[in-house]
């Protein structure tokens, strides 16, 4: 669907469409004994705790051109967070005319654009096997707008603030608004797929898959790090400290936990678990 810009500005009345993207990621660390696990839940829950999860919210609502109206936080007993943020129209310098193409938004610094009724929520779940050695941090972020600007642009930053090993991403724009000649209009600016709103470096890392039903007006893209150093899944101590046929055990069970995810189904994993 090709939109004229004078078709995208010449709507009746407000822009009726709600789009939200749903940005979902998983941090994996290999924890051999219940310190390790526990020290690693506590520095996540450190790292990302309401406060610094708002900061983050906050930003997003300054890429999309946001005004905040109402934050409720919480950080949970034994473990996790949430953030809600209610927001609504920010201040429009000019009509928008860069906002519908295809690229990667900004990092913080910022764009002024166009919404009104929106939220922006973020939940996290670190969650450990008492046996299997992997720990496993998980972070849902929804970013839901009304009006012309699309969330997608707030993708790149959020990107940017997770250590991220998997991350899955769903774009769908729902209800329709009318053109001033009383035409519904599904959709008000033109997507191929949520790839095309991540940087090149970073796709550069990732395996990705793409799911897109293109008549309902529904995007999901999935991805997974290619390679990794094994001494970022280490916590607290180098793989120097490990033999050999130890670091291929813990890089398997790391390859496999990421495969589960990814996939979405378990898999053989030759007894290792």
């Amino acid at each position: 669907m090709k939109l004229s810009q004078e078709k995208r500005i010449q709507l009746h009345e407000f822009n009726n469409l709600t789009k939200s993207l749903s940005f979902n990621m998983y941090d994996i660390c290999y924890t051999k004994s219940k310190e390790e696990r526990e020290a690693y839940i506590e520095y996540i829950d450190e790292q990302y705790n309401a406060d610094r999860l708002t900061k983050i919210l906050t930003n997003v609502a300054d890429i999309i051109g946001a005004h905040v109206l109402n934050i409720a936080k919480q950080d949970y007993v034994p473990q996790g967070a949430s953030v809600t943020i209610l927001v609504s129209e920010g201040p429009i310098v000019e009509v928008p005319t860069d906002h519908f193409d295809e690229s990667p938004g900004p990092l913080p610094s910022i764009a002024t654009l166009q919404l009104d009724k929106s939220h922006i929520t973020v939940h996290t779940y670190p969650e450990y096997h008492p046996h299997e050695g992997i720990s496993t941090f998980r972070a849902d972020i929804d970013v839901s707008t009304c009006g012309e600007i699309s969330p997608l642009k707030a993708l790149n930053y959020l990107i940017h603030s997770f250590d991220t090993d998997i991350m899955t991403m769903d774009y769908r724009v729902r209800g329709f608004t009318r053109d001033v000649d009383g035409h519904k209009l599904f959709i008000d600016h033109d997507i191929n797929s949520i790839q095309n709103f991540i940087p090149e470096e970073i796709k550069d890392e990732y395996d990705m898959i793409d799911v897109n039903v293109y008549p309902q007006n529904i995007f999901h893209t999935k991805c997974k790090l290619k390679d990794f150093d094994l001494n970022n899944y280490l916590f607290g101590y180098k793989k120097d400290k490990l033999g050999q046929e130890e670091i291929k055990d813990i890089t398997d069970r790391l390859k496999i936990e990421m495969d589960e995810i990814f996939y979405g189904k378990n898999l053989p994993s030759n007894g290792k678990r």
